[in-house]
């Protein structure tokens, strides 16, 4: 796996989202062959509330493991999915990730979320508008966007600047030592910033 893409999904998932990354999208060409249309790098499926680092009784100590996930502009009682595009450059949109068949095979897993016959209308209002909210099935909202991680000037609802999400993860991994030391990371990119903190390297941004 890409390592920026690594980074990208161990943020996401310390900030309580579900996430399938690298996915192949196939497609059927005029001449009838198979074929790859794209990756989609990360689908990201976070449901409202607040996620916690562990799991403690005593809400006073329970409320030092929450995360704040400050980098996804999250929007209470709202489903929020992520179509994200990750690079280690400029973050911008691969043109096929806002294909109709790009978008399709990928809300198409999570197709329950949405009321009957949402679909196609989030299809089209992410390729005009890069983020749309529609009713979720029995209740409440769901966001879904379009999101590029890599390198940007600013912190935007479809860009994420990637050196902000190290500079977060270093913090998190500094602020909950104790919690995270005795942690196993199967995500080479998380395994070597536990292995940096361990070992006493600290990250930071060139002034």
């Amino acid at each position: 796996m890409d390592t920026a893409v690594e980074l990208v999904e161990i943020y996401l998932r310390l900030n309580g989202y579900l996430t399938l990354s690298e996915w192949q999208i196939q497609t059927l060409s005029d001449a009838g062959q198979w074929q790859t249309l794209t990756d989609v790098d990360i689908l990201g499926l976070r449901f409202p509330g607040e996620i916690y680092l562990a799991d403690l009784h005593d809400a006073a100590l329970r409320e030092t493991m929450r995360m704040t996930g400050e980098l996804l502009m999250l929007e209470d009682d709202t489903v929020d999915v992520i179509v994200g595009e990750v690079k280690e450059g400029e973050a911008v949109f691969n043109p096929a990730v806002a294909h109709h068949e790009t978008l399709h095979t990928a809300l198409h897993r999570l197709a329950w979320l949405y009321e009957e016959g949402d679909l196609e209308k989030i299809i089209e209002d992410l390729g005009d508008h890069g983020v749309c909210h529609t009713p979720a099935r029995g209740g409440g909202v769901v966001r879904t966007r379009l999101v590029a991680f890599g390198r940007a000037s600013g912190l935007t609802m479809n860009t994420v600047p990637i050196g902000q999400i190290l500079e977060r993860l270093a913090t998190i991994f500094d602020t909950y030592d104790q919690v995270l030391r005795s942690m196993k990371f199967s995500n080479p990119a998380a395994a070597t910033l536990n292995l940096l903190h361990k070992t006493g390297f600290q990250i930071s941004r060139d002034s």
